[in-house]
């Protein structure tokens, strides 16, 4: 009877939180299912780091995949730019023949002061270390692009000497020309998302770390002249007073937890994502001022994107993606932002839903499912999924190419349980429909 009711409590457990999973590797060739679905995944090319003996025509075993956080497709220059975390690197790849052009390291010294602003330096707070400040090893975390391609910002998760994230950390500028940074700015503590306005004006970096987003002005075309506009608050800043060699979980002890980060198309608002807090911060960017929250949409949101009229969520834990029409969620800030918004339409595609991206036409949403091991395609018209396909375990990032060929996703691993360093090319085959 004893034994039963620990089953019982297992099972349990297993249908709340989602059945755990052996490690997951898929071969070079295998395809989504089902195989007459109106989008069919086919893995063509991948880049790993844990299995030098594989010998398909389409594994690159590649050193520098250490802890693969997200990936960028620059489809305009026919290449893209893999983050690895725990590697300090970014690694760039052709999409022409899947061949490594180069390998950018966060790796900063007395080499390479001169990307560093020495005013803006002195305008934070460091704790951790009272001297040789911009002297460290930089964990990349996500990027997005500005002007027209021609730049990619990378946050990072924090300089390798401040083990608690207390300290600020920073964000590069990486010619897309050259593959080289040339600018490396300080922001707040533990930077993870990064976004651009539509008008190419604005980068807004989030902070996980102490519930602050930063603005920074890039109107310029020169990147000597991108600066910084405001440092916002949202709700409060915490202390971050943590012992001296207390040994501190950041990505638990987070407050508000901000996560997802987007401009709506006017260039108007900035959405944020208050993963610890269900509800979705906003910021209006003409004036850099906060003005409240809305609440209404599931608990543990990740990731935010606006595709034509349509505003998606990713719900985490609770493995939900939620989609609103974004005209009538900025009417709602607008007119009563402190009461619920719950116009929303939803999908469930399995726990530990990560990054999102829609294809160029706006038909279909691609899903990494951490917990799963596997990519999920929703149909965005009615939000149900047509096509699902096992990825390496645990994928995190995700992208899809603007010409809608390819969707590369990152498969990050989790500790403890292994999996990972892996980065996988899915050809997209589209069936035609009405």
């Amino acid at each position: 009877m004893y034994l039963k009711k620990i089953l019982i409590c297992i099972l349990f457990t297993l249908c709340k939180h989602g059945f755990s999973q052996d490690r997951v590797n898929i071969n070079i060739g295998d395809v989504s299912a089902p195989k007459d679905a109106e989008v069919i995944l086919k893995l063509t090319h991948r880049i790993q780091h844990y299995n030098k003996s594989l010998n398909s025509g389409g594994d690159t075993y590649d050193r520098s995949i250490n802890s693969p956080k997200s990936v960028n497709i620059l489809t305009a220059k026919n290449k893209f730019y893999i983050h690895s975390l725990e590697g300090h690197t970014t690694s760039v790849y052709s999409t022409d023949d899947f061949v490594k052009i180069k390998d950018i390291q966060h790796v900063f010294g007395k080499e390479n002061q001169y990307l560093f602003n020495k005013d803006e330096t002195e305008d934070y707070i460091f704790r951790t270390k009272k001297y040789d400040l911009n002297s460290f090893k930089g964990k990349p975390v996500e990027g997005c692009f500005s002007h027209d391609g021609r730049y990619l910002w990378v946050t990072y998760y924090r300089r390798s000497y401040d083990l608690n994230a207390i300290d600020p950390s920073a964000v590069c500028v990486i010619d897309t020309e050259t593959d080289s940074i040339i600018r490396v700015l300080p922001t707040g503590a533990l930077p993870k998302m990064i976004s651009c306005s539509p008008d190419n004006k604005t980068i807004a970096i989030t902070h996980w770390g102490d519930n602050t987003v930063i603005l920074v002005d890039i109107s310029s075309e020169n990147p000597s002249n991108f600066k910084f506009k405001e440092s916002i608050i949202i709700d409060y800043k915490p202390k971050l007073n943590f012992e001296i060699g207390e040994k501190v979980n950041r990505d638990q002890k987070c407050h508000n937890c901000l996560r997802g980060t987007v401009f709506t198309s006017d260039n108007r608002y900035i959405l944020i994502g208050k993963m610890g807090k269900s509800s979705i911060a906003v910021i209006d960017s003409d004036n850099g001022k906060y003005i409240g929250s809305v609440s209404g949409m599931r608990n543990n949101m990740r990731h935010l994107i606006i595709k034509d009229k349509n505003f998606y969520l990713s719900i985490n834990k609770s493995g939900y993606i939620q989609k609103t029409n974004i005209d009538s969620f900025i009417t709602h800030i607008e007119n009563n932002i402190d009461d619920d918004y719950n116009k929303w339409e939803e999908v469930f595609v399995g726990y530990g839903a990560r990054t999102i991206e829609v294809d160029p036409t706006g038909r279909y949403l691609f899903v990494a499912v951490n917990n799963d091991s596997k990519i999920v395609v929703v149909r965005t018209k009615d939000m149900k999924i047509i096509s699902t396909c096992l990825v390496d375990s645990y994928p995190v990032g995700l992208g899809v190419s603007d010409d809608g060929k390819y969707v590369i996703v990152t498969s990050q691993g989790k500790a403890k349980k292994g999996g990972g360093n892996s980065v996988m090319i899915f050809e997209i085959k589209y069936k035609k429909v009405d």
